[in-house]
Parts: structure tokens; C-alpha cells; sequence
């Protein structure tokens, strides 16, 4: 009796569902610059990790943007709050540092600021593998310039699933 009790979830196909060990954005970056009127555009690339479940996640990315004569490289860390609005559909507010690398017309400037963001993911199926998101971001530079931007990234994500042992 007491066998049976334990495998009865196994008999009725109940499974546990695998949680992704991290999450990969893959996708493009606009950002428009508040104080002038430059603009950039760029690829980036971030990872996502849940230290606390339905409370923190952690976001790493890099984004190179190219404009005439220059190139920028943002490097930061956001700590976001998730919310699951659906099955299909996460928001998450996030803040935190920034590095900005600067080049061009043969100088070179290093920067730090702080980032706002806010996180839409969009999940097209329920096992969450792969899907897209929507970022759009306010950033100030604490450097010399002050500069502040408004930004959006968007692109693919992609579930990293930790191997089963």
C-alpha cells in the first residue's frame, strides 16, 4: 500500500516541471541620448539567473553600440522583481550599475551610472524554452557629461536547462 501511495504520481504521468537553470536574451538595442541628440544602435547579450524564486533575478548583459566615429560598450547588472502576469507573460522592474566604455575621434572614456529597466517576456508555449522579450531602460551616467538616455532592447530568449544527473 505505502508503494503505491509513492508512485502514484508517477502512474497518473504527473511530472515535475524543469525550472531553467538560466535564461539567454539574444537581440538588438536602440538608445536615444536626452542631452543632445545622438542615437546608437547595437546588438547585446544578457543572462538571467533566479537566486530567490518569484523575488530577485539577476540580469548580466553587454550591449555595443556604434555611432559615427564611436563605439560603446554598456556592461551592467540589474536586480529585477518578477511578476507572472500569465502562463505566457513576465514583467519584472529592475535597477542597478552600469560601465560604459567610450572610444572614438581617439580618446578613450570609462564611466559609471545606473540603469532603470522594465522587463516584458513573452512566452509563446507553456514548457517557457524559448521565447521574447521587450525592454525598454532609462540611464544616467555618473561621469563628468552627466549624459541620461532613453533605450529599448528586444530579441529571443532562450531557456539554458541545468543537465539531470
Amino acid at each position: 500500500m505505502a508503494a503505491l501511495l509513492l508512485f502514484s504520481r508517477i502512474a497518473f504521468g504527473e511530472t515535475k516541471e524543469e525550472n531553467p537553470s538560466a535564461v539567454l536574451e539574444l537581440g538588438g538595442a536602440a538608445e536615444q541620448s536626452l542631452k543632445g541628440s545622438g542615437s546608437n544602435l547595437g546588438p547585446t547579450i544578457a543572462v538571467e539567473i533566479t537566486p530567490i524564486e518569484d523575488w530577485l533575478e539577476l540580469e548580466v548583459g553587454a550591449t555595443s553600440f556604434f555611432s559615427r566615429g564611436n563605439t560603446e560598450w554598456d556592461t551592467d547588472l540589474i536586480f529585477k522583481k518578477p511578476w507572472t502576469l500569465s502562463d505566457k507573460v513576465e514583467f519584472m522592474f529592475g535597477v542597478g550599475p552600469e560601465w560604459v566604455h567610450t572610444t572614438g575621434h581617439g580618446s578613450t572614456n570609462n564611466s559609471v551610472g545606473g540603469e532603470v529597466a522594465l522587463d516584458f517576456m513573452f512566452w509563446p508555449y507553456s514548457r517557457h524554452r524559448f521565447g521574447w522579450y521587450l525592454e525598454p531602460s532609462y540611464s544616467h551616467d555618473f561621469g563628468r557629461d552627466h549624459w541620461q538616455s532613453l533605450g529599448v532592447s528586444a530579441g529571443l530568449l532562450i531557456a539554458i536547462l541545468s543537465s539531470k544527473r
